[in-house]
């Protein structure tokens, strides 16, 4: 039998509160007389006609197995919640669910994310960062305005070398408008390369030459021949008190670049 509304309540305490038996109230809903006595119950005890609160579903974890799927995770990040269900044993002596790992890491603060991706950074790696940061934690905004910053960038033209995402219905995997075409090797593209200072930029430089296989990457004679020659040593000969950076690729720690640079009087940030 369906439950009674809020109105139908109000209106039932009124029949009984008229002398109406709970029987025939009972018929007049088309319910249960039972649900009459117990609302007459309810009412005479609360004064009100509304459901008493109810404690809801038994929590299946503890709080203290909650703060442990929490720390486990805090100290594992790349931990699954599929992983942690398996080893949480609930209070109805049953493992829990992976989606309840989820609502109870959630509930903490924690989100599931795709990870940031970076360089593998040895011990040696990370000293040496530490080693430059510390070198230059004290310069001033009059010693980094002296300092022109350069970097490459390829840029695919054909697609977006990023992850791209397709609503599609099911079986429709292979269907021409939901197949992202793209050439085996990658491509056409462009590599650009540029420097920007305070009130100063160069290029962008586009490289030639470029192509795919080996050796038809930015080496270190294209790099040579197409970026310090013509760029680099004309702004430095205008500008001779600022300093040179740019990462550490193999055309830019290749020696003989290194040699150009210091016998052109360019000082590089190291």
């Amino acid at each position: 039998m369906p439950r009674l509304t809020s109105a139908e309540r109000e209106r039932a305490i009124r029949r009984l509160e008229d002398g109406d038996t709970p029987e025939t109230v009972a018929a007049t809903f088309q319910c249960h007389i039972s649900t009459i006595y117990r609302l007459l119950q309810r009412f005479v005890i609360t004064g009100s006609t509304a459901d008493a609160e109810r404690s809801g579903r038994p929590r299946v974890t503890t709080p203290r197995q909650d703060r442990h799927i929490f720390r486990s995770h805090v100290a594992h990040p790349f931990r699954t919640a599929a992983e942690t269900a398996r080893t949480v044993i609930g209070t109805h002596q049953a493992p829990i669910s992976r989606q309840m790992a989820s609502r109870r890491l959630r509930f903490r603060g924690l989100r599931n994310c795709r990870p940031a991706r970076g360089p593998v950074l040895t011990v040696r790696h990370r000293q040496a960062r530490l080693h430059w940061a510390q070198g230059h934690r004290n310069w001033n905004n009059v010693r980094w305005q002296n300092v022109l910053f350069s970097d490459e960038s390829r840029f695919c033209i054909d697609h977006a070398d990023g992850r791209v995402r397709v609503w599609r219905r099911g079986g429709y995997r292979y269907a021409d408008n939901c197949v992202v075409e793209n050439n085996a090797w990658g491509g056409p593209s462009l590599m650009l390369w540029g420097a920007i200072g305070h009130n100063q930029a160069l290029g962008p430089v586009i490289f030639q030459g470029l192509g795919p296989g080996p050796g038809n990457g930015v080496t270190e004679q294209r790099y040579k021949d197409q970026v310090p020659h013509p760029h680099v040593l004309p702004f430095f000969q205008a500008h001779g008190n600022w300093v040179f950076q740019h990462d550490n690729a193999r055309p830019h720690t290749a020696r003989a670049t290194q040699d150009l640079l210091h016998r052109s009087g360019i000082q590089v940030m190291p």
